[in-house]
């Protein structure tokens, strides 16, 4: 008598990425215009996500109120009348009528021929629209808060197909303190400081945004060019090349026991080309909105550089000006803020030379110099004041 075997199990295959890796890029441009919105609430931003990736192609397009409900906004209301405020077009049915009938809505910023935020082709369009829906719907988030799933977009889209992440500078402030309940839930895997991985369980969301900790994968700094890495010798043989004053500066970054900056970070930002790219006009329309509440920026920032470059010996970054600003905004805004300090001339640097940014001529007018300035100034500025403010700010 023969024995029956016994059938054999068929291995699990996961399913497959929603994203190829310029649809992913995509999804990240698309998250990325929307935190630079002047939208304060997780339900207005996640909304907004829905409504621009819809209207991406042409400026307008169709969202019912099952798809509002769907959202599971806490004032679904409040979100859209947010969103109006911006200028977008969305009538009144979409809260008040039949849910299930199709509601056009437009963005007016999408309707332009050239500086398109989103330009997008119908197939990214629909692929990015789709992996919105589905990484909202998701298991272990969909009966979570707004803020709760906005973060799961944004982590799952910086994660790479090894389901690493390094947590975005776009990620809203609202996010941050709920990231917990994404590790707690089964989103992540693991959440250390900020790095991430994603849980294999959603490993078809990932965004396939290269990442350092992925061993088969180049490095690449986020919202950057792939950059090669430097080793120790070709930076030794960089600082051999350079002039004896950028040497100098370039060693006070490395050596700065405060920014204790990692190797291969300090090298790149010395040793790579920066490309400047102008800034697209979602960003200048995001600026316009904050400078109304920092009346004040450049004074401060100018006597920030010299308090920094006090207890430095460097200038800062423009991350760390920022960061110690508290103008905690997403990283094109934040560029593109440091542009216009610099372009008024209340900030100064020796571009391309990171690490370099000081008081500007504009500053110095009103006499916030560097100790080392003061003897440069003229009769015009009165030097005590100038002492006053290198030392008390």
């Amino acid at each position: 008598m023969h024995a029956v075997s016994e059938p054999v199990a068929a291995a699990t295959t996961p399913p497959p990425f929603l994203l190829t890796t310029q649809q992913g890029h995509a999804a990240r441009t698309l998250l990325s215009y929307v935190a630079a919105l002047p939208l304060s609430s997780p339900d207005a931003q996640l909304l907004a996500v829905t409504v621009a990736i819809r209207a991406a192609r042409s400026g307008v397009g169709n969202i019912t109120g099952i798809d509002l409900r769907s959202l599971k906004l806490t004032d679904p209301a409040q979100g859209v009348a947010a969103l109006r405020g911006l200028g977008w077009q969305i009538p009144h049915l979409l809260v008040d009528g039949d849910p299930e009938t199709p509601v056009s809505v437009t963005v007016p910023a999408f309707t332009a021929e050239s500086d398109h935020p989103l330009p997008f082709g119908n197939q990214m369009r629909s692929r990015v629209s789709g992996w919105t829906t589905r990484t909202l719907a998701a298991k272990p988030v969909k009966k979570t808060t707004p803020a709760t799933r906005l973060a799961a977009l944004f982590l799952a889209a910086y994660s790479s197909s090894k389901l690493h992440g390094t947590l975005p500078d776009d990620l809203p402030d609202a996010c941050r303190a709920l990231l917990p309940d994404l590790q707690s839930k089964n989103f992540l895997a693991d959440l250390s400081g900020d790095r991430y991985r994603l849980d294999p369980g959603v490993r078809h969301l990932a965004g396939l945004l290269p990442n350092p900790a992925d061993p088969h994968e180049p490095p690449t700094r986020r919202g950057t060019p792939n950059q090669p890495e430097i080793s120790p010798a070709e930076w030794a043989q960089w600082k051999d090349q350079a002039s004896p004053a950028l040497r100098r500066h370039a060693e006070a970054v490395e050596t700065c026991a405060i920014c204790a900056l990692p190797f291969g970070q300090l090298a790149a930002a010395f040793a790579s080309t920066r490309c400047l790219v102008p800034a697209p006009r979602y960003v200048r329309e995001a600026y316009s909105s904050w400078k109304e509440q920092h009346p004040d920026r450049g004074p401060l920032a100018a006597q920030f550089t010299v308090a920094f470059r006090a207890e430095h010996g460097h200038g800062p970054s423009y991350s760390q000006l920022c960061s110690g600003m508290g103008w905690n905004r997403p990283r094109t805004l934040r560029t593109f803020i440091v542009h216009r300090l610099l372009a008024n001339e209340w900030l100064a640097d020796t571009a391309p030379v990171p690490w370099t940014l000081r008081p500007g001529k504009t500053a110095q007018a009103h006499g916030i110099v560097l100790p080392g300035q003061i003897l440069q100034m003229g009769p015009n500025v009165d030097s005590s004041q100038s002492a006053h403010t290198a030392t008390t700010c």
